[in-house]
């Protein structure tokens, strides 16, 4: 189920001194519509898909897109993405540890990360504003970062999942790392 939770942002402990406490969520929903509420003042899309026809593993990547062309074409048509893939990701993939671990570090993009998840999880971090957003993004869930958001994304130890990707430009999706070890102060995906 999706899932947000809001933390402050603790500032990183100083040198020699105890990592302050685990603060206690500020705020922390299931419903979809107080996650988009929650989100929207940021510049933050959260919205929630269902597919024109039944979506099945053995689909093509190209057969899953024409699932959810309606809301793609409408979302290409706002944001003026041009490109639209599907990536999968699964607990055997060969080079899940290295990408896990490549994104649990903040970084930002020069365009805006729009991510659609057809199956599985994954945890967007966003940390926006003196806060940390924690976005459990589930099957049927679509989440748009805007460029310059600093963020971190969890995909967890045992990945699973199909997510649709659209971009301006796939070359401007690079990851920036800010070097800020915050990613480090919260929880991760299980």
């Amino acid at each position: 189920m999706s899932q947000l939770t809001v933390y402050a942002a603790l500032p990183a402990p100083l040198a020699g001194a105890a990592p302050p406490p685990e603060d206690a969520p500020l705020l922390r929903t299931e419903d979809p519509h107080e996650i988009a509420r929650a989100l929207s003042p940021h510049g933050v899309r959260f919205e929630r898909w269902r597919a024109a026809t039944p979506v099945t593993p053995a689909m093509s990547p190209e057969e899953v897109i024409a699932a959810y062309s309606a809301d793609v074409a409408r979302l290409q048509a706002e944001g003026g993405y041009v490109t639209v893939d599907a990536v999968s990701m699964w607990p055997d993939h060969p080079q899940r540890e290295a990408l896990r671990a490549k994104f649990l570090s903040e970084h930002t993009h020069s365009e805006d990360e729009v991510r659609f998840f057809v199956s599985g999880r994954g945890l967007f971090c966003l940390h926006l504003d003196g806060r940390v957003y924690q976005v459990l993004c589930c099957e049927g869930d679509l989440i748009s970062v805007p460029a310059g958001v600093r963020h971190w994304f969890d995909m967890g130890a045992a990945p699973r999942f199909t997510a649709l990707r659209l971009f301006c430009d796939p070359a401007g999706w690079v990851a920036s790392f800010t070097g800020d070890d915050i990613a480090g102060r919260f929880p991760t995906l299980t």
